[in-house]
């Protein structure tokens, strides 16, 4: 039987993903920094697992209870939408720790036991914020075109392995909680003299009619999990869609 372990679990596009695999008879180890046994049914092929990544000791711990993983899927993340101005550094650390380097610590405390076996998936969830600049998310869009650039030199060093890596590039997802998080963690005080900047931001995505659902996200991961040849890149949702089709006619 399959083994996914899924970071960032208790909402949003990781729950999501969770039910997916489980309802595909996975067995699925949902991680989350701060455990909730209320998200998700209850399954003899569910298992809960306290997990930050940002914390070596954590990491160590919920991949030796893991036993064998089949698929990772680093998921887990933190938003922050606002000019660079306004932005103190320990913000933006905290970005990094955890999209970035929460990503690659996970990746690196599981591959050997992938790389051994000469089978395993990596399923990094970045964002299609990376295929075009936008205003306000340079420290959120440098922090996820990093996993990109990761995942990419990534996969041709585990191809000799018979392991790979594949990306997930999810677009806008209202209906989550991702935003509010960002915004309650992060705080939104935008520097005065970006304030009109701001304004025509919130303006174009209150006119935003494509979107992403977390199942679009889900149905990407399970692609990437399951499909050898699928693309290294998967947009996830109509809007992500979109910009990448965009973005490749330049």
């Amino acid at each position: 039987m399959n083994t996914i372990l899924i970071t960032g679990c208790s909402s949003g596009f990781g729950l999501e993903t969770a039910r997916y695999f489980l309802d595909r008879d996975w067995t699925v180890i949902a991680t989350m920094r701060t455990l909730r046994d209320d998200v998700l049914p209850r399954s003899e092929r569910l298992r809960l697992q306290q997990l930050d990544v940002t914390d070596s000791d954590s990491i160590a711990r919920a991949v030796e209870a893991a036993g064998p993983i089949n698929v990772l899927v680093n998921n887990a993340g933190v938003g922050l939408l606002n000019a660079l101005e306004g932005v103190s550094m320990d913000n933006v650390r905290d970005v990094f720790e955890t999209n970035t380097l929460g990503a690659i610590a996970m990746t690196k405390a599981v591959l050997p036991q992938m790389r051994e076996r000469r089978a395993g998936v990596v399923v990094n969830v970045s964002s299609s914020v990376t295929v075009r600049p936008l205003s306000l998310l340079s420290v959120y869009t440098a922090s996820k075109a990093a996993v990109n650039a990761f995942t990419e030199s990534l996969a041709l060093e585990l191809q000799p392995f018979g392991v790979r890596a594949r990306l997930v590039l999810p677009g806008a997802a209202p209906e989550t909680a991702f935003g509010d998080n960002a915004r309650a963690r992060m705080g939104m005080n935008f520097p005065e003299p970006y304030a009109a900047l701001a304004a025509q931001v919130f303006a174009r995505m209150q006119q935003r009619r494509a979107v992403t659902r977390a199942l679009d996200v889900a149905e990407a991961v399970w692609r990437a999990a399951t499909d050898p040849s699928c693309p290294m890149r998967l947009p996830a949702g109509a809007d992500a869609v979109e910009a990448a089709a965009a973005a490749a006619a330049g």
